[in-house]
């Protein structure tokens, strides 16, 4: 089951927060209000889906204090019923452990389901949140929004305050986790401990976002099926070394069906101008001033090279180092068993050490 909470951040902008598991069945503070057909739902369900089987409805979202508005977007703009929530406990609910929150904020082109696997085995002891940053998933796309570090900072700021998640660890993919560690920078009394998953801290210049304006030219949209979206993902994209089915299977979640086919959720020159805000600048500087413990993880073939991420556990003043073997990029979606083993130790000495 998973579970919709409305965040505003930054501008205004609507955020869809999901909380993933099986929570309390009757929570009197108003934040644990099961499906009311009892059916198992996640975020990326409508856009998984074979074309020619019905779209279920998205649940009716909960509103997190102070998000304001009567309505919110469904997953394809439209809007959909808000259930007011009044203000969450100051711990977390019932059932989910005592040791503090978690934050769950995936990467560029991301989504939030995209933690699913990873939030509900943090469920069973701790309340897991995870995020669809401004852009993408189901959180509003305004054309005249900031794309900047600035604004998504501010909503990972927004989130934990208004979700009542801090101190919370705070666990980033690539893009996310140098939001977390921008955050944890600038408020360490919100976060606790950071997992910053395979996301370099050295500038990538601008030949490397010309590569990437050149790589969204270069899919073949609008894909005629998800399993087209699978396959050109997974194995005919020029940037796959070898077959990749989870790498299919990623983008396939971050797809929706249109009258022409499937394209993305998110608008790819928003993407570009989210990524043109970091891959010019260094991010040294603000890892130094990350004060609470971090781990740095690494998938032995992705992005992140053994190299650098050792020099970021240097910089960092109580950094610690992780990689996961026959992990690529995707680190946490591509191999799930051996990445809750390689941060499980990590929360559990930061939550309830």
């Amino acid at each position: 089951m998973a579970r919709r909470i409305d965040v505003t951040g930054a501008d205004g902008v609507r955020l869809a927060a999901w909380e993933f598991g099986d929570p309390p069945k009757a929570d009197p503070e108003g934040f644990a209000a099961d499906d009311p057909a009892g059916r198992p739902f996640v975020p990326a369900q409508a856009h998984r889906r074979d074309p020619e089987e019905p779209a279920d409805p998205p649940d009716p979202p909960l509103r997190a204090p102070d998000a304001g508005g009567d309505s919110a977007p469904g997953p394809d703009g439209d809007l959909a019923p808000r259930t007011p929530v009044s203000q969450p406990p100051a711990g977390p609910p019932p059932g989910a452990g005592s040791g503090g929150g978690v934050l769950l904020l995936h990467g560029l082109m991301g989504r939030a389901s995209h933690w699913a696997s990873t939030a509900r085995w943090l469920s069973e002891r701790h309340r897991a949140v995870a995020l669809d940053q401004r852009g993408h998933g189901q959180s509003e796309k305004p054309p005249q929004a900031a794309y900047t570090r600035e604004a998504y900072v501010d909503d990972a700021e927004a989130a934990v305050e208004q979700l009542g998640l801090g101190p919370a660890v705070v666990i980033g993919h690539a893009m996310g986790a140098l939001t977390a560690w921008q955050l944890a920078a600038r408020r360490p009394d919100l976060v606790r401990g950071v997992i910053i998953c395979d996301m370099r801290a050295s500038a990538l210049g601008a030949a490397s976002q010309r590569e990437w304006e050149d790589w969204f030219k270069a899919w073949p949209v609008p894909f005629a099926t998800l399993a087209d979206v699978r396959k050109w993902f997974g194995e005919d994209d020029p940037w796959v070394e070898r077959p990749n089915p989870a790498r299919g299977a990623f983008y396939a979640e971050v797809m929706h069906e249109g009258a022409d086919g499937w394209r993305p959720v998110f608008d790819p020159g928003q993407m570009l101008a989210s990524r043109e805000t970091w891959v010019y600048d260094a991010h040294w500087e603000e890892l130094a001033q990350v004060r609470c413990p971090a781990l740095v993880v690494r998938g032995l073939d992705g992005e992140l090279g053994r190299a650098e991420a050792q020099e970021m556990v240097r910089v960092l003043p109580r950094g610690q180092y992780a990689e996961v073997a026959d992990a690529g990029h995707l680190v946490h979606y591509d191999q799930p068993d051996s990445w809750r083993a390689a941060i499980e130790p990590f929360l559990d000495a930061v939550l309830t050490g």
